[in-house]
């Protein structure tokens, strides 16, 4: 082993979600046998999120059945798992992390996980009972006990997060308006394609979606509870519950303190490392090179791919620079859209099959390049996609896709 791939003599992770605890995971698992720290600010196991959103919401799924691992974990991997604190000062000449609570922790090396926050609004009346946001456990137990008193819901946001509330809610028996400043869904996430049919797949289920509108002001009752909302049009609608779901920020404070390079995220290169070589970072807060560019990604793929990676290299192996394909799922009443790759800025969109049956997949292209698909209650072709994109090389353009019956599976048994 050479010096630069040595293991450090102990771990430090700040923040207790999906990266975090599958970097202590993962850790152990390749044979890592120093001490390992894991920190978390919230008072619970580390848990999975995407389920807070829908099967959590609705009571189907348990608490002990969001837990990515039963406590007993970390005790018996040796894992020191510290609970409702949180890192408040880095020290990197003396490399050791001071807590809320006074600890102070020395470290090899840093990982940072510390996650990202809801976007607020500063809409009159945002402070009012009844004006949620849903990222956390202890946000889903109130969202979930507010939902049970609520007729009309009103979703600010039509991302991810604000449409897998819309379809929670309304299968729940809810009035619910999802109000979407931009001229779709989903603009930043997927193909005008893709928007087009997730819209009117929730105006089917009887959502009403307002596009290119925003809410100017949250009413309320004597009591101090949301009542109504004022859209920018002049007209009011009902709400006795309101989800604000504008995206997140990533939590950078710790990281700047410290004299990190930081940018819409704490900036690390190739080998997710940050300006610091003794730290890394990782999951929602990173933001790395893919591409031509720099990205910050929010999806359990990123996190979990990251953890691994970063979890290799802190266990003394050179698992060379990350080059994970991105890929992202959302469900939404009976559909299942899965993504892979990263479909922004592309300049043409085909799709392969028929909307109508609601299976199909939109292929997303830069000129002749694939950047992504966009499948809908079609796995077989977002698994298909990623593998091509892992290959680097798909020899798949718009004009082939674009043949009549095409078939994805048809088309990568070919020979090359």
């Amino acid at each position: 082993m050479s010096p630069e791939n040595a293991s450090p003599d102990s771990v430090v992770i700040v923040g207790a979600g999906q990266a975090g605890s599958d970097t202590a995971a993962a850790l152990r698992s390749r044979g890592y046998a120093g001490p390992v720290t894991l920190i978390g600010a919230e008072d619970a196991v580390p848990y999975q999120r995407p389920p807070l959103s829908k099967g959590y919401l609705t009571g189907a799924v348990g608490r002990s059945e969001v837990e990515l691992r039963p406590d007993s974990f970390y005790t018996t991997q040796g894992i020191d798992f510290v609970c409702d604190d949180r890192a408040v000062a880095i020290d990197r000449a003396a490399r050791t992390v001071t807590l809320a609570s006074g600890a102070e922790l020395s470290y090899g090396a840093l990982v940072l996980a510390t996650g990202a926050r809801p976007r607020r609004i500063a809409t009159p009346g945002a402070g009012l009972d009844g004006v949620l946001a849903l990222r956390s456990l202890a946000d889903a137990d109130v969202l979930r006990d507010h939902l049970d008193r609520a007729g009309h819901v009103l979703v600010i946001g039509g991302g991810f997060i604000g449409l897998e509330i819309a379809a929670t809610t309304r299968a729940r028996g809810c009035e619910v308006t999802v109000v979407e400043a931009a001229p779709r869904v989903m603009g930043r996430a997927v193909s005008e394609p893709m928007a087009e049919y997730l819209t009117g797949a929730h105006r089917k289920e009887g959502t009403r979606v307002l596009l290119g509108r925003s809410v100017s002001a949250l009413q309320g009752d004597p009591a101090g509870r949301v009542r109504a909302a004022q859209l920018d049009d002049g007209h009011r609608t009902p709400a006795d519950l309101v989800v604000i779901g504008v995206g997140v920020l990533p939590n950078t404070a710790l990281a700047a303190e410290a004299g990190l390079a930081v940018g819409d995220g704490i900036l690390v290169d190739s080998g997710l490392s940050t300006s610091d070589p003794h730290i890394y970072a990782i999951g929602d807060c990173a933001r790395f090179p893919y591409g031509d560019g720099m990205v910050r990604l929010e999806s359990v793929q990123n996190a979990s791919d990251q953890a691994r990676h970063v979890a290799a290299r802190l266990a003394g192996g050179d698992p060379g620079p990350y080059t994970a394909v991105p890929w992202f799922w959302t469900d939404q009443y009976t559909v299942k859209l899965q993504i892979a790759g990263l479909t922004a800025g592309h300049d043409r969109a085909v799709v392969a099959g028929d909307p109508g049956s609601g299976r199909f997949t939109v292929f997303c292209f830069a000129g002749s390049r694939l950047l992504g698909a966009e499948s809908v209650n079609r796995t077989a072709d977002h698994v298909i996609t990623r593998r091509l994109l892992a290959a680097g090389h798909t020899g798949l353009t718009p004009d082939v896709v674009a043949q009549p019956g095409f078939d994805l599976k048809t088309y990568q048994r070919q020979p090359a």
